[in-house]
């Protein structure tokens, strides 16, 4: 099997890494399939074998042949506790008895709370200020003792290193460890072993720890195979890194899990030396993928566990006609921003519309409209009656209503039978 010599492609991307007394003899060296095996036998009965099945109605959708790796049912909703749970059980009994910090204002936080829980080690986690409260007590809820400190991850980062330096914590990074990388790597492996003729991979990137560890482990065992990783728009960190690109950052996104300034060294070398191409989707991709996931395959994911499917949709002539893995690689996300996603959705997909009917400013004409919406077969969502902000004559009424339809087509047919009515109607 290819080995990689990190410190040589490190030269070659011309990325300058860390000093050495930055980074521990461990994070050195080359890692390679037999580290992710080791991790798949270290988290045996530590954390599921998820689920992974095709999906016959997304694979009709987006033109290829399409398998779900289900890493939002893991008990903590994501990919992330297996990396944790190999980083601490390879811990010493001189580290154990340290205890650990982390630093992570999501997934990460929760991994390692809850390995560290169920091996009876103490945990610290810094996490930054502006961290959702029911993230917060989750994490609590795992035994953890949570930080809230800074405004912003590096913040967060820097104290979670003071910590570590002032109490003799052990520092677990999220991505940017050898024994993380490792044991994300075990996705792929479980992946292969059912589904041994996959074509195609399709990994989401934040830090990198996934898509490096499941490239180290499929390009070993499938030489063959097509490996992306995808990230989106707002936050291209390792896309700028890895293709030399100088596509600005954002400041906020649905896929929070994405949402890295700097990506990791090791996963840098290993994906800019195993991974075919990196892809970049929207917000609005993200969302249709988060819905559609939702409505056909009856499972919740977050932002970043909808990144694979998104590619899918923007770049569908890359994946036509092959064997495609993605990774729902969590299940994490706020039940606010779920419900503004759903809304936002079923408006794409034209089965919520706002119209705009002008009418004449007497009795009975609003009961009139409603009942031609219902006859042509439409709900009422919404209605504002209009009278003081229009241009219209002082006689008539400008009416907005938002309607629940079954599609574009249908929104048509409402409005042609409001015109036929004798309203003015426009679709907003």
């Amino acid at each position: 099997m290819e080995e990689i010599d990190i410190d040589h492609v490190w030269r070659l991307s011309g990325f300058t890494p860390a000093p050495h007394d930055q980074r521990s003899d461990h994070n050195r060296g080359m890692l390679e399939k037999h580290h992710v095996d080791a991790a798949a036998q270290r988290l045996q009965g530590q954390v599921l074998n998820t689920p992974f099945v095709e999906s016959r109605t997304i694979s009709q959708l987006t033109g290829c042949q399409v398998f779900l790796k289900f890493e939002n049912l893991q008990y903590t909703a994501s990919f992330k506790e297996r990396g944790a749970c190999n980083k601490l059980s390879q811990l010493t009994p001189e580290e154990r008895a340290r205890g650990v910090v982390a630093m992570s204002a999501g997934n990460h936080a929760q991994g390692v709370a809850y390995h560290a829980q169920r091996l009876g080690l103490r945990a610290v986690i810094v996490m930054p200020r502006f961290t959702p409260g029911v993230k917060v007590e989750r994490t609590r809820g795992f035994g953890a003792e949570v930080v809230l400190h800074g405004d912003t991850l590096e913040e967060s980062r820097a104290h979670a290193r003071t910590l570590a330096e002032r109490e003799g914590l052990v520092f677990v990074h999220p991505y940017d460890d050898e024994a993380i990388v490792a044991g994300q790597g075990t996705v792929a492996l479980e992946m292969l072993a059912v589904q041994p003729d996959l074509e195609v991979l399709v990994v989401g990137v934040g830090g990198g720890g996934l898509l490096a560890g499941m490239a180290t482990a499929a390009r070993a065992i499938s030489p063959g195979i097509e490996i992306f990783g995808v990230q989106v728009e707002r936050f291209p960190a390792m896309y700028n890194a890895i293709k030399g690109t100088h596509f600005p950052q954002g400041n906020s996104t649905i896929a929070e899990g994405m949402a890295v300034g700097t990506p990791g060294q090791i996963p840098q070398a290993i994906i800019a030396a195993k991974v075919n191409d990196m892809l970049l989707v929207d917000e609005g991709d993200i969302e249709q993928a988060i819905v559609m996931l939702l409505e056909i395959e009856k499972t919740l994911v977050e932002g970043a566990g909808a990144a694979g499917l998104a590619a899918l949709i923007k770049h569908p002539e890359r994946f036509a006609g092959k064997k495609v893995g993605l990774v729902l690689c969590g299940g994490n996300i706020d039940p606010m921003l779920l419900a503004s996603i759903i809304e936002r959705g079923m408006v794409r997909a034209g089965r919520l519309a706002r119209i705009q009917v002008s009418a004449r400013d007497v009795p009975g004409n609003l009961a009139l409209i409603t009942a031609t919406v219902a006859e042509a077969g439409a709900n009422v969502d919404e209605v504002h009656h209009q009278r003081a902000f229009t241009l219209l004559a002082a006689q008539n009424v400008s009416i907005e209503m938002v309607l629940q339809t079954r599609g574009r087509e249908h929104i048509l047919q409402v409005i042609e039978k409001l015109q036929a009515a004798g309203f003015e109607t426009v679709r907003l």
